[in-house]
């Protein structure tokens, strides 16, 4: 009986303590991936609800070396990439449905909507003046370790390419990256694509032939999720 009766008070002992903001430790089924508990930001002062997901988890564990078949990736030194840039969950503020990829371009962000009221938001590198797409359109298919051929009109500008004209063999070094979403527009093929890039560096930045590149990490979690059909803005 008094065993009963210690227990019973430790727990409404524990039940009176106070929580402190963002460094307390959550008990879940997840505690063993390295989840990030810390707030995403605030409304009025109030955090928001932001759900669990076991792909997001601490920089060092989404950005880590990957090995797939022959091709390996090396880990990307996440410290070097603004934590804006890097995937993480955040509320949904795009007012489009679940299951749409928004591209925003001024931010360099691509949000993926979830159901809820959330988004999984990864940094992208985007176009440069002059070779920028937008509007709406629909992920037609997917490719992991796509071929990449360049148009003729790259291959003008930039007669080394010529190698390459009818399509360089997917890999590490491939500027289509690990996984490519084609995006297709009224059932044409706009020429763009979402797709993986080597050059983790260039997240956030405008500088590529217009498609939307991603770290090839964020790119692989990005093409597990999404499927053929999936819509996409591009704003």
């Amino acid at each position: 009986m008094s065993t009963k009766l210690d227990r019973r008070r430790m727990l409404l002992g524990l039940a009176g303590l106070p929580l402190i903001p963002g460094c307390s430790h959550v008990a879940d089924p997840f505690s063993g991936v390295g989840i990030d508990y810390m707030p995403t930001g605030s409304i009025g002062g109030i955090r928001p609800k932001i759900s669990i997901d076991p792909q997001v988890t601490s920089p060092d564990v989404m950005y880590a070396a990957v090995t797939e078949g022959p091709h390996a990736l090396p880990a990307v030194p996440y410290e070097k990439v603004p934590s804006k840039f890097r995937r993480q969950i955040v509320p949904n503020t795009t007012g489009e449905a679940p299951g749409t990829i928004v591209v925003n371009t001024r931010e360099h962000l691509l949000y993926y909507v979830q159901p809820g009221g959330d988004a999984l938001r990864y940094g992208v590198g985007i176009g440069k003046a002059g070779f920028e797409w937008s509007g709406r359109a629909v992920i037609q298919y997917k490719r992991e370790w796509p071929t990449w051929t360049p148009p003729s009109e790259m291959i003008a500008r930039r007669p080394d390419l010529e190698k390459w004209r009818t399509g360089q063999p997917g890999g590490p070094d491939n500027p289509l990256g690990a996984r490519a979403l084609y995006i297709f527009k009224d059932g044409q093929d706009t020429l763009y694509r979402v797709h993986g890039s080597p050059e983790w560096w260039s997240i956030g930045q405008s500088m590529s032939s217009g498609c939307v590149r991603l770290i090839n990490q964020d790119i692989i979690d990005l093409y597990n999720r999404v499927s053929s059909g999936s819509p996409i803005v591009v704003i």
